[in-house]
Formats: structure tokens, C-alpha cells, sequence
């Protein structure tokens, strides 16, 4: 049976990587011309852009035009690559990011698994409505909420954890460093489980339903075909989620450190876009900020291109 699944995945990879040829170009013009508008949009504002990279090698200095900035090389770089409070952002993000992508990847999983059980349609639905629905809210809002939820006066986390003995005193959790990166994971996944498991709702769907059948002949029972039939069904999907995940392992956003960060969890909470945003913004060193991004969109495309080349060696099949 599962053996059925897989060949009927592997058809399906193949049939993706047909050899694109100008036969294929010339039946697909109009799709193509469709598709340039964005195309333009994504060199304009996307590639055009890099330029400003150049900024990385000089001593950039707003008041001069481009002719008359200093060149200094990798200078940049070796600056970056010394300075401590890098490597400590750094820390931060990889650390939160693995947590992230780990909870971030098997939450909307799991939860698409156990929605795709409900045989009630209407409640199946509104489950799935609300889920999503916290994706929508401002990170602002969301962190408002946290902060009052995890709050010494009144807060439901003290009192629940008070309430089952866990804890004898009220303590505001989110002012312990230990605990941090555990909690930001944890709003994180309430935030975007509902909305991440779309997809993967959409693939289960997409599973021929004769595979069910021939399960039941076979006497799997709910749990058998799940594991038999959904997840191998799916597993081209997570395998694509997974690797464009895992180029965003470095990215990083100021909703943390400022949102939820304060001076007693500022060591954790530092990442490397509020690095950048002190570096290069408040100390007014756009060249070292612009080396902080080129290494991290560096780092990136490995990351990309490692974890494809892996999946495919695997035997997952590969992105591109």
C-alpha cells in the first residue's frame, strides 16, 4: 500500500520536471505574458536594488555621491566578524529560528492531519476558519495580548500555573531569559498554524481517494491510513515547505526584541535585524549594515541550495 503512495508521488515529480523547450514556451505564451508584469516588478524593485550592495565595500557617507565614497574593500566584513555582539545575535536568531522552523513545521501538520479526520463538514469548516484567523492580527496586538496574558497583576498564566501548584508566587515569565525563545515559539505557532496548514489541507485533498479504499480492503483502520496513506500523500509538499523554510533560518524581524524583548531578556532577544537596525540605522553605519544583509542573504542561498541537494539525495525529489 504505501509502496502504491510513493510510486504515485514519483510520477507526479516526474511529470513536473519535463525539460522546458521552445515548443513548450510557444504553447504557454499566453501564461507567459501573464506572468511578465510581475517578472518586470521583481527586477525593478528585487535586483535593481542590489546595487545598493556596493555600499558594503566602501565608508559610505550620505552627504557624497557615489564616485566620491571610499572604497575599503572587505574592511566591512572583518569589522563584523570580530565583533562580539554579532556572533550573540547571531546565536539568538539561529536558536529561535530551528525552534521556529521545528514547531512552525510539525504544528500545521499535525493539525491539518487531525482537521482532515473530522467527518462534520460545517464544524470542519469553522474550525478551520478560526484557526487562521489569528494570522491577521498585528504582531503589535498579538504581543499587547502576550504581555497582559503573562502579566504579575491579574495575568491567566499566573493564575492558571498558581492554581495547579506549578508555581507559588506570581512571576512575569517573559523576564526570564530560559524561558524566552520557548514562549516566542509558542505565540508563534498559536499566530500561524491555522494559516501554514492551509496548504497542507490542500495537498490532502488533492490525494487520490482510491488509496483510501484499498486501505480499508486492506483493514487499515483511521490511524493506519493516515500514517499509510495522508503522509506519503503529502510528503512532496512538506519536503517543498521545508527547504524554502529553511532560507529563512536567518531571517529575522524587530517584532521580537522590541514587542516582546525588555533589558532583563535583551542577551536572548537581540537578533540580527534589531543588530542591523542598531548598527546601521541608530549609529548611522549604513556600510557595516549593509554587510550584515549581505552575509545573511548569502547564508541564505547556501542554506537553500544544501537543503535541496540533500533532499534530493534522500530520495524526497528536489525544489529545482
Amino acid at each position: 500500500m504505501q509502496n502504491t503512495v510513493l510510486n504515485h508521488n514519483k510520477k507526479a515529480v516526474n511529470n513536473m520536471k519535463k525539460k522546458i523547450t521552445l515548443k513548450v514556451l510557444k504553447e504557454q505564451k499566453y501564461l507567459m505574458l501573464l506572468s511578465l508584469p510581475f517578472v518586470i516588478w521583481v527586477i525593478i524593485f528585487a535586483y535593481i536594488p542590489l546595487w545598493g550592495w556596493t555600499m558594503a565595500f566602501q565608508n559610505y557617507q550620505p552627504q557624497n555621491p557615489w564616485y566620491q565614497q571610499t572604497w575599503v574593500g572587505l574592511q566591512q566584513f572583518k569589522t563584523l566578524f570580530s565583533d562580539s555582539q554579532f556572533w550573540l545575535a547571531l546565536r539568538n536568531t539561529l536558536g529561535l529560528s530551528i525552534m521556529n522552523l521545528i514547531a512552525g513545521s510539525i504544528a500545521p501538520i499535525v493539525f491539518a492531519l487531525l482537521l482532515n479526520e473530522i467527518r462534520r463538514t460545517k464544524f470542519k469548516k469553522s474550525v478551520q476558519t478560526i484557526s487562521y484567523l489569528p494570522h491577521f492580527i498585528s504582531m503589535v496586538l498579538v504581543a499587547s495580548i502576550a504581555t497582559t496574558m503573562f502579566s504579575t497583576q491579574g495575568g491567566i498564566i499566573n493564575i492558571i500555573l498558581m492554581k495547579i501548584g506549578l508555581m507559588h508566587k506570581n512571576v512575569n515569565l517573559m523576564t526570564l531569559p530560559n524561558l524566552f525563545w520557548s514562549i516566542v515559539t509558542s505565540i508563534n505557532v498559536w499566530k500561524e498554524t491555522g494559516w501554514n496548514a492551509i496548504i497542507y489541507i490542500a495537498a490532502i485533498a488533492g490525494i487520490d481517494q482510491e488509496l483510501y479504499e484499498a486501505a480499508e480492503v486492506d483493514g487499515a483502520n483511521r490511524f493506519h491510513k493516515m500514517w499509510h496513506v495522508t503522509l506519503p500523500g503529502i510528503k512532496p509538499t512538506i519536503v517543498l515547505l521545508f527547504v524554502l523554510n529553511i532560507g529563512g533560518i536567518l531571517g529575522s524581524s524587530l517584532d521580537v526584541p522590541m514587542l516582546l524583548g525588555n533589558p532583563m531578556v535583551m542577551n536572548v532577544a537581540n537578533n540580527l535585524a534589531y543588530y542591523t537596525y542598531q548598527a546601521g540605522i541608530v549609529g548611522f553605519r549604513f556600510s557595516y549594515g549593509t554587510a550584515i544583509g549581505i552575509f545573511t542573504s548569502v547564508v541564505s542561498i547556501i542554506l537553500v541550495f544544501t537543503a535541496n541537494k540533500v533532499s534530493e539525495k534522500l530520495g524526497q525529489g528536489r525544489v529545482f
